[in-house]
């Protein structure tokens, strides 16, 4: 194996695996000797990386600005240009527009030759977007009170044309064919439920937050959704 694929792989290593990884693991994963695994680790922090331990108690490494740009294999590049263009998928332009700019970002950082690639793959999608219900709650507000642990007042109108006001805290979002959906703790119910996007009428910050019970309530409806399978 080439020296600097080697000590790309390293790097990944240490990203992927449980902190503090060992020296013993991270040579069993990199087909090496550790005597090789201590040279490649003194090269990697010569070259800026900030990896911290020592042989014996392990290693973690420490993300830095600073680091070489990263490396990605041809298959890894085909996947991501794909992954951005199956974005418009989600009927999200906002969404898709990100998808796009990281992206770019991303190639912006490749060497030239996975440039190159990337502006050349052969992986296309051509799933025209599915024709969903318009959306007028802004998404960007939902997105926020899910990353921040904020609760929404809503007003909301189901299937059967019934209005109500509610509390809700909102938990994620998901797409689908179709189908944009809102999962929330409802206040008013003490239950999960699943909200048509395009049935929010209305939502706004009420100044309260749910943290930290955003991760457990998951991992409830999670279980629960495990139970019905």
């Amino acid at each position: 194996m080439a020296r600097t694929d080697r000590l790309f792989r390293l790097m990944d290593a240490l990203r992927r695996l449980p902190a503090p990884v060992t020296a013993g693991r991270l040579a069993t994963e990199m087909g090496v000797s550790r005597r090789q695994l201590y040279r490649d680790i003194a090269t990697l922090r010569a070259g800026g990386a900030l990896i911290d331990g020592e042989a014996g108690v392990g290693y973690r490494l420490t993300e830095d600005p600073a680091l070489p740009p990263q490396s990605f294999s041809r298959l890894e590049i085909e996947a991501l240009v794909l992954a951005v263009a199956e974005l418009r998928q989600t009927g999200d332009a906002a969404l898709e527009a990100a998808g796009r700019t990281a992206l770019a970002r991303i190639i912006a950082t490749l060497a030239d030759e996975q440039a190159r690639q990337a502006m050349h793959t052969v992986l296309r999608s051509f799933r025209a977007p599915p024709v969903r219900v318009d959306v007028t709650v802004d998404m960007a507000l939902l997105r926020r009170a899910c990353w921040e642990e904020l609760a929404l007042d809503v007003r909301y109108r189901d299937l059967k044309d019934q209005v109500t006001e509610r509390e809700v805290w909102p938990l994620g979002i998901s797409y689908s064919e179709g189908t944009l959906m809102v999962l929330v703790w409802c206040c008013l119910r003490q239950d999960w439920r699943l909200f048509h996007a395009s049935g929010i009428e209305s939502a706004a910050l009420n100044g309260r937050s749910f943290r930290p019970r955003r991760v457990p309530l998951l991992r409830d409806y999670a279980a629960r959704f495990a139970d019905c399978g």
